[in-house]
């Protein structure tokens, strides 16, 4: 895109909805929207069960409750983080400043690579309690939602690597300095060109008042007769 910056356009123009839904950074923070929700929605509904011994709730990853907060606590952050970069990439085309659009293409690819970490942690640590979770009747019935939560969980990981990757590519667009040429030619379009700046005044405008080369030859030169014939 002619005088991009940071892959958008000049400040101020119209947003286009159907070419934004359209774009891979719009389809990819929808996607992790939706499996944020797949990690943390089952998790609160079905996750904690009742123990054999008492109607006491506890984890259905192995009995921890640490595993049960922790994706709870990462699929809401992604959750809340999706909503918030949908939004600032709504308003990102009406960003003049380019130091605040490349502040927020920096916040994006941060954010992104963090959550990117977290998801594939989130994801070891509960696969692992999922395999030392001993078999019993709670674990029978939030089977598939410990399940959902680990497969959505991958998909995390894949979907925020994928935001990351565009979000750098964001960052190596940077500037399109045409932009900026571009402008300074239309400033300058139907200005006379500028002539040779006046000295200092040290010399007079009567040095150069005699052109060069327009000395006027001696016909008759000294010493020299023209023959009578």
């Amino acid at each position: 895109m002619e005088g991009a910056s940071f892959g958008a356009g000049r400040a101020g123009a119209a947003l286009d909805p159907v070419s934004f839904a359209r774009r891979p950074q719009t389809l990819l923070r929808v996607a992790s929207w939706v499996f944020s929700i797949a990690v943390f929605g089952p998790i609160v509904n079905e996750g904690y069960v009742n123990t054999d011994s008492g109607p006491e709730l506890r984890c259905v990853f192995n009995g921890n409750a640490g595993a049960c907060r922790f994706g709870v606590a990462l699929g809401l952050g992604a959750f809340l983080a999706c909503a918030a970069f949908l939004l600032l990439d709504v308003r990102f085309q009406q960003i003049s400043s380019v130091r605040d659009r490349r502040r927020a293409v920096l916040l994006d690819l941060g954010f992104s690579g963090l959550w990117s970490f977290l998801w594939f942690v989130g994801f070891c640590f509960l696969t692992n309690q999922w395999q030392r979770t001993a078999p019993g009747p709670g674990t029978l019935q939030a089977g598939d939602a410990a399940r959902a939560a680990i497969a959505f969980s991958f998909f995390s990981i894949l979907s925020w690597v994928a935001l990351t990757v565009k979000a750098l590519q964001r960052f190596r667009l940077g500037t399109d300095m045409s932009l900026f040429a571009t402008e300074q030619l239309g400033a300058g379009a139907g200005q006379a060109y500028p002539g040779y700046p006046v000295g200092s005044g040290v010399e007079g405008t009567e040095t150069y008042q005699s052109p060069p080369f327009t000395e006027t030859l001696d016909t008759s030169p000294k010493g020299y007769q023209v023959p009578a014939y």
